[in-house]
């Protein structure tokens, strides 16, 4: 079991900050800081949350660091259909309906999708039904040969995209499941050589061939500004959008009647 000491000092190293970077950001003394982290000071709750600020600690590990020094967790881990959620989740419901008729998806912190609009339906339709079962893996859906992978264009850069966005992610809250699914899908997969890479200014677009057409489509993430459950920290929605006019033209064609955003039944916020 490590301390509280030993956690702020893995966060600080972690953010590569020396101990007076992490005192003058808090405004605390350097000795201070060394005292907690050598375990020759115990640290209130609200000293150990103050120091986690400043580390940007995601809420699921202070709840941690509050357990090694000794205090209850301060954040809730509610499910996302939780009464107590109803107004987070009837915001996403929103986006997600708001963005039709263009894909949306809700995923967590393990890229598992928890919530999807109806837009995405089409595009699920042409995967193996095997990668639709729960929890339903949006790296792995977008990079298995029996998902997107045989469908899109540039598969070359939608892996790098991927890889470089994991990368960050468990730079900044190492997690076993997401190195694992690193492992198995990015960290030592060769590079298509069928697939065809884009040169671009703006943004790099995920080309998908879907009957006969080329589809373009670029994505925005969403996240909550200020969250105070594990839950709704670790949730994020991507939004994509068409990046030319043929593509736009293509969801025209799909456009329909507003309906209810689904939740995939089984997934985990865990």
């Amino acid at each position: 079991m490590h301390t509280v000491g030993d956690l702020l000092r893995q966060w600080r190293r972690r953010r590569g900050l020396s101990q007076l970077d992490l005192a003058i950001a808090a405004d605390v003394s350097a000795r201070h800081v060394s005292l907690v982290e050598t375990g020759r000071s115990k640290p209130s709750a609200g000293m150990i949350l103050r120091l986690a600020d400043q580390l940007h600690v995601p809420l699921r590990d202070r709840n941690r660091l509050l357990l090694a020094g000794g205090f209850a967790p301060r954040y809730a881990e509610r499910p996302l259909d939780d009464g107590a959620l109803s107004a987070a989740r009837d915001a996403v419901r929103r986006v997600l309906r708001a963005h039709e008729p263009y894909p949306a998806v809700v995923f967590d912190r393990r890229w598992n999708i928890v919530m999807a609009n109806r837009a995405v339906d089409p595009f699920f339709a042409q995967v193996d039904p095997d990668l639709l079962r729960p929890p339903v893996n949006l790296v792995r859906l977008g990079l298995d040969p029996r998902g997107f992978a045989r469908m899109v264009v540039n598969l070359a850069d939608v892996r790098a995209v991927f890889r470089a966005r994991i990368s960050r992610q468990l730079a900044v809250a190492p997690d076993p499941e997401v190195a694992a699914l690193y492992e198995e899908l990015l960290a030592a997969a060769p590079e298509d050589a069928s697939s065809q890479r884009i040169d671009t200014d703006v943004v790099i677009p995920m080309i998908l061939r879907v009957g006969g057409r080329e589809l373009r489509l670029f994505s925005t993430i969403t996240t909550f500004g200020t969250p105070m459950d594990v839950t709704i920290d670790e949730i994020a929605i991507e939004s994509y959008y068409p990046a030319d006019a043929e593509s736009a033209a293509y969801f025209a064609d799909q456009r329909r009647p507003v309906v209810d955003t689904r939740a995939f039944p089984g997934q985990s916020l865990q």
